[in-house]
């Protein structure tokens, strides 16, 4: 099976446990906040188990300790943040939709069109292109999400969509400039070559707690 095929196999599970979430949700089970739970916990586990294996080099630089505490902490914060939205589970589906949006969007027409590079230190693969299509993607996702489910056009989805998917970019970067620091491609291959459970939502980190605070 080709990459493309797996990449795309992976994707549409994805999408389907988001469906699987909605599901339950239609019948009064909070499934948008129970896989929010779910891949929260998981990424706390995933970066848990990089840091167990990283090389005893890696590790005990004080630079990376600093480095690899602060972005634990962000994790446990983006957990913190799931549980104290979760009974907003229209939010949580909100970044659901621009975040995958707004990556696959970045993925698919960055390596389509090319063009400059982001930031090539961190990522080599993220282009300005890459970033442009991946906001207007992501705002796109929440036009259709309030067209969907708040069945009108509200202008502030817009705005929401743009921030969110920004927000997203600038998780994705993070993610990346930690696993340039463990000397890894990826967190794990839980999702094949999607990488593991961070790699594919490291859009959210700096997302969820900052719905957390304007919610609160």
């Amino acid at each position: 099976m080709s990459e493309t095929a797996k990449r795309l196999l992976v994707a549409f599970g994805i999408v389907g446990a988001i469906l699987l979430a909605l599901g339950l949700e239609k019948i009064g089970i909070p499934g948008v906040y129970m896989l929010a739970l779910l891949i929260g916990a998981g990424m706390l586990f995933e970066f848990g188990r990089c840091l167990w294996r990283a090389p005893r080099d890696v590790m005990f630089n004080a630079k990376n300790l600093l480095l690899f505490g602060l972005f634990f902490v962000l994790l446990i914060l983006d957990f913190v943040s799931i549980v104290k939205i979760g009974q907003r589970g229209y939010m949580l589906l909100l970044i659901f939709f621009v975040v995958c949006a707004a990556d696959v969007g970045a993925w698919f027409f960055g390596h389509m069109l090319g063009g400059d590079k982001l930031w090539e230190k961190v990522s080599e693969n993220k282009t300005w292109t890459g970033q442009i299509f991946g906001v207007i993607c992501g705002t796109l996702a929440a036009m259709v999400y309030a067209y969907i489910f708040r069945h009108n056009f509200v202008p502030t989805f817009i705005w929401l969509g743009i921030s969110l998917s920004l927000l997203s970019q600038y998780g994705d970067l993070t993610a990346s400039f930690i696993k340039r620091k463990l000397k890894i491609k990826d967190f794990s291959n839980f999702l094949s070559v999607h990488g593991g459970i961070i790699d594919r939502f490291d859009g959210w980190i700096y997302i969820l707690p900052l719905v957390w605070m304007i919610w609160a």
